[in-house]
């Protein structure tokens, strides 16, 4: 979108939404979808004061988003996103809750590996832990666990992903406008339209690209789908997992909503006490139970995590099968999740993504 050169300064056109969609539950007026675009770009290419940017974040959200708000939310997103190419046919990104998980311990930091181990590159997009919840992300596993360098460049991240067929990338490399943010976004404390719109954006471009994500509040896919579809994602995943992540179907049935290219939006369910065999969905009722009892930390993550990525089992090791399994299903990997849950379980078991893992990170920390 470009600015008319006739049109007011940034803090005049500022005022001039902030007039429309700030004046109370009654009065408030919906922005056009340039309107959105053009004020969010203002914030992030800071030509407004702090304080006009949090009052608009903070007033966008009370109003409620319309579609055509979001849409254009996202245009200021995705025009200043870094993007690159990447050397794969398929790619697919996991974009969780960009402010973490707090309650019990999710382990979607290992089932990317393990999903590259079983032939679908992957890699999760994320940021140091934002408010409100201040969580644990994947950035923060890397960065305050494993130690991996906090100044690293996207090419460096790129290239490991190129070479061992996973990775994560945070908003550091993929958006530093919108990382910029992060301390604006730590005063206005609920969560702004960006924690929404930042799940949708697209830093790696493959041949054939997939993205899994979350929703929480229900209404809001109907902007995330709307927003995949223009994003150019041959297949989205819109769904309600465990506090935020692509974990679906374990804690209660998850309701999904797929975007197809060309085909359109199909929903489905997922629910690992339907689709998998007694035995199978009795271990991960156990494992979900012991993990309740756990505080969800990083030690705890990261321990659980790696016992199950060396093949020595634990309460962890179901859930991240369960996890590949579902999305290996839901991108074409395998035809039914029963198999894919078998497989999974069996690659797991054999110990062999561990050395993957061990590598990556021996070479992360060497750039």
């Amino acid at each position: 979108m470009s600015v008319n050169p006739r049109q007011p300064d940034p803090n005049e056109r500022m005022k001039s939404y902030l007039l429309k969609i700030a004046t109370g539950p009654k009065m408030s007026k919906d922005l056009t979808r340039d309107e959105a675009e053009d004020a969010l770009s203002l914030i992030l290419n800071d030509e407004v004061s702090n304080e006009r940017a949090a009052v608009f974040l903070i007033a966008a959200r009370m109003k409620l988003e319309t579609l055509e708000e979001n849409i254009g939310y996202w245009k200021a997103l995705d025009t200043t996103t870094i993007s690159q190419e990447v050397k794969f046919d398929k790619l697919a990104q996991i974009a969780e809750a960009f402010d973490g998980f707090q309650r019990t311990p999710i382990f979607t930091f290992y089932t990317i590996p393990l999903l590259a181990e079983m032939g679908l590159p992957a890699y999760g997009h994320s940021a140091l832990p934002l408010p409100p919840k201040f969580g644990i992300t994947f950035e923060d596993l890397l960065i305050n666990h494993y130690g991996v360098a906090a100044d690293q460049t996207f090419e460096q991240r790129k290239t490991l992903i190129e070479q061992f067929g996973f990775g994560y990338l945070g908003t550091q490399h993929t958006h530093p406008k919108l990382d910029a943010l992060k301390d604006l976004r730590a005063e206005i404390v609920k969560r702004p339209m960006l924690a929404t719109m930042e799940k949708l954006l697209m830093p790696l471009q493959a041949k054939t690209n997939y993205l899994a994500t979350n929703y929480f509040h229900p209404g809001y896919e109907e902007s995330m789908l709307a927003v995949a579809a223009l994003g150019g994602w041959d297949i989205a995943v819109v769904g309600n997992g465990m506090e935020g992540s692509t974990l679906y179907g374990i804690h209660k049935t998850a309701k999904l909503f797929v975007h197809l290219n060309k085909v359109g939006v199909q929903e489905k369910q997922l629910d690992a006490g339907r689709d998998l065999n007694p035995s199978t969905v009795q271990q991960i009722e156990e494992a979900f139970e012991a993990l309740k009892e756990i505080p969800s930390t990083r030690e705890s993550v990261t321990e659980l995590g790696e016992q199950a990525l060396h093949g020595k089992g634990g309460p962890a090791e179901p859930l991240i099968a369960w996890q590949a399994a579902t999305l290996g299903l839901l991108f074409g990997r395998f035809q039914d999740v029963t198999n894919g849950y078998e497989a999974a379980h069996q690659f797991l078991k054999s110990g062999r993504c561990s050395d993957n893992f061990i590598n990556y990170l021996k070479k992360s920390k060497q750039q």
